[in-house]
């Protein structure tokens, strides 16, 4: 079974229902704290009554600086929205580390940017160093990954689209939420993996609804074609894709065939031109709201909630 834990000013704790557990560790680190497995697990089987966890004010449970590297395309259902067909060949890209905020911190909009969108993702934490060349297989996974985050995939489409710069348009400040709850998994834990349901909400409106039978590249086959050439280490982030129901979706076909006889500055003119009439990009204001669990509750990761502010 898996063991939620939270990071806050105060340390660690493990989470047992509404109530949460100090964790007796020196770790700083996320990977710190995932060598002092014995320490959490002690905490868990502790009698102590614990706090409320809603006295605590949770902090991303990936501390940084870190590793942050992202899937592209993953869901089927994403890749219809992207206008994608036939076979989708695995692509990734990184973010800066300094992009991880909080589970409840709000998500800053820099004043530059007009089309803000929302992807929610299944983040795997590394538990062991990924060396150059491994291959790894659905049974090695527990050897690699010791636990699992939401993570939003805050993007900036008109960054994005027009200068086709995924780091920058995904990295700025706050751009990444992650956690609440980093959640510690056993062995057994990692065949309940598909039965995983993303959900990401705005405004109590469900805009992403999938759970990870849905996905193209799948974890250990995602490490595998990682390790020809990155390298990943403990407390390192690995975002594994979003599904369908960001704002942004393809234009019609016969639309698309129109804006390629444009020149490139007409062309994304005219995209965003049509974008801005889409009411599914974020404002300030809005309030996102990301849940992932399997059905039985026996994963949940809890509940991630953060507004939307304007750079000031």
């Amino acid at each position: 079974m898996s063991t939620n834990v939270l990071r806050t000013t105060g340390g660690w704790w493990v989470v047992r229902d509404n109530r949460a557990v100090p964790v007796d560790t020196k770790a700083a680190t996320t990977a710190e704290l995932i060598a002092d497995r014995q320490a959490v697990g002690e905490a868990a089987r502790s009698a102590a009554p614990g706090t409320p966890v809603a006295d605590l004010v949770a902090l991303s449970p990936v501390t940084t600086p870190c590793r942050v590297v992202a899937q592209m395309v993953n869901y089927r259902s994403h890749a219809r929205d992207s206008g994608f067909t036939g076979d989708i060949p695995p692509a990734f890209f990184r973010k800066a580390s300094g992009s991880v905020s909080g589970p409840c911190d709000a998500v800053v909009r820099p004043s530059h940017v007009k089309f803000l969108d929302y992807e929610i993702e299944l983040g795997l934490v590394m538990g062991a160093t990924l060396p150059i060349g491994a291959t790894v297989e659905e049974r090695d996974l527990p050897s690699y990954v010791a636990g699992l985050v939401i993570t939003n995939d805050v993007s900036a489409r008109d960054v994005q689209l027009t200068k086709t710069q995924f780091y920058e348009a995904k990295s700025y400040p706050t751009f990444t939420p992650t956690g609440p709850c980093l959640a510690l998994l056993e062995p057994e834990d990692f065949a309940h993996l598909p039965d995983l349901r993303l959900r990401l909400s705005v405004n109590g409106e469900l805009r992403q609804d999938r759970t990870l039978a849905d996905m193209i590249v799948r974890p250990a086959r995602a490490l595998t074609l990682l390790a020809r050439f990155q390298t990943l280490d403990p407390g390192d982030l690995l975002l594994t894709g979003t599904p369908g129901g960001t704002a942004l979706k393809a234009p019609p076909k016969p639309v698309e065939k129109i804006g390629a006889l444009l020149p490139p500055a007409m062309k994304w003119k005219a995209f965003f031109k049509s974008q801005a009439r889409n009411p599914r990009y974020l404002h300030t204001g809005d309030v996102i709201t990301a849940t992932i669990a399997t059905p039985d509750g026996r994963i949940d990761l809890g509940k991630q909630s953060t507004p939307v502010t304007d750079a000031k």
